[in-house]
């Protein structure tokens, strides 16, 4: 013990100068049997998946800028599987089933915290539908709890129970296993594995065109050279459309900013996630002692990785109606990642209409809480050609033939990202 404090204080004076690399830093190659374009989560995890599962590891992940600098270390860190439709509903268990045994499968501390997600309930209407969608995740055999509002003042007191307010709460839908994961170390966790496994992540690689030969893929340009490979994959989140349309497609997604942001480090008030679809609010509180939080989207087209004030003040307005004791902490920083939001609120995980490309994107609000199953099945995919029964409705073909997945605001608009 006393070695190891002394050697972390060296490192740190000596600005980390002597800690060995946590993965390679490879030159790209010429060709690969599969490429991944895109460095975060979703990314390294069809990577990871690819060479453990799948046994293909001659796989390069290709990031335009740094690993997690996308979505994955710009959003809320919030697990949950409390979907209604039943597509949606396997499809996060499996991935909160991986995120409960993910820290042993890395041998790296994803600090996942099965905290709790409680999705508050303000009317009449509001009751019914939580309590058909906890009855349907029963059935599925998700874990689902209706708490009174008597039962939810005694677990949250700072929580504003109260019977004269704006937004009167008269009960809410508990989700027992769904919590928090640290965000930064699930990318720094599948890149180490994935390294391990003989994968080349290259950073500062951006795609600029993909190649196309007799209806198939044959390669991607990039800022480091042309790379050849038969099979190529999507993981890029809000920038989709814009890699599809290097392939000559255009997919049924928008790209929206989503805005969050930190309070001032408190002391540990609040041991769960709440969350209001009524008004439009989520909060958490981090292990730093931060409150997390955030709300709906900015609703303009945009790419950029910021919001504006508007939806800071609206946040902020929901924050105090819900917790009154709250009003006088400080703001500490926001920040906005890029939403890629299709048109049925659930993701597209699969083949693309050109050999050899598939993808994985279109996740709307919540995209980081999907990573595991998201990796896992985009390698099945992408080794096998065909999907797996997980993702076999998540097809881009579903838009054109009426087989969409409308949770119609009980799955994707739970605000939990």
């Amino acid at each position: 013990m006393r070695y190891s404090i002394f050697s972390l204080l060296r490192q740190g004076v000596s600005g980390h100068q002597g800690w060995p690399a946590a993965w390679r830093a490879p030159a790209p190659k010429k060709r690969y049997d599969a490429v991944i374009i895109g460095g975060g989560g979703h990314g390294l995890a069809t990577a990871y998946y690819l060479a453990k599962e799948q046994g293909i590891t001659d796989v390069a992940v290709l990031e335009k800028g740094w690993l997690g600098g996308g979505n994955t270390g710009r959003n809320t860190t919030i697990v949950r599987s409390n979907y209604h439709l039943d597509p949606n509903a396997h499809f996060y268990e499996f991935s909160l089933k991986l995120w409960e045994r993910l820290s042993r499968e890395l041998n790296f501390n994803v600090m996942y915290s099965a905290r709790g997600v409680l999705n508050l309930v303000h009317s009449p209407a509001d009751m019914d539908a939580a309590i058909r969608r906890g009855n349907a995740m029963r059935l599925n055999g998700i874990d689902a709890k209706f708490l009174s509002r008597e039962e939810i003042a005694a677990w949250i007191p700072r929580l504003d129970c109260s019977a004269d307010v704006r937004f009167p709460i008269v009960g809410g839908l508990l989700q027992p296993r769904g919590g928090t994961v640290r965000h930064d170390a699930v990318a720094w966790g599948y890149a180490r594995a994935a390294d391990a496994l003989g994968v080349d992540i290259i950073q500062n690689c951006e795609v600029t065109g993909i190649r196309i030969d007799r209806g198939a893929v044959a390669g991607v340009d990039t800022t480091q050279g042309h790379i050849a490979t038969p099979k190529l994959g999507i993981a890029v989140a809000g920038h989709s459309g814009q890699v599809a349309a290097m392939a000559g497609l255009r997919l049924p997604i928008e790209s929206h900013v989503l805005q969050a942001m930190v309070s001032e480090p408190i002391k540990p008030v609040l041991d769960t996630v709440v969350t209001s679809g009524a008004v439009h609010f989520y909060v958490s509180q981090s292990d730093k002692g931060e409150l997390v939080m955030g709300g709906d989207l900015d609703f303009y087209n945009s790419y950029a990785q910021r919001g504006n004030l508007p939806a800071i003040e609206h946040v902020v307005a929901a924050c105090i109606a819900l917790f009154p004791s709250f009003g006088r902490l400080k703001l500490m920083r926001t920040w906005g990642g890029v939403m890629d939001m299709t048109m049925d609120g659930s993701p597209i995980i699969g083949k693309l209409p050109v050999r050899g490309l598939t993808m994985t994107g279109g996740w709307c609000y919540g995209g980081f809480k999907a990573t595991p199953a998201s990796g896992w099945l985009h390698a099945y995919t992408m080794a096998r050609d065909e999907p797996h029964a997980l993702n076999a409705d998540f097809t881009l073909e579903r838009f054109g033939e009426g087989r969409t997945i409308d949770e119609k605001g009980a799955g994707p608009y739970a605000w939990a990202h």
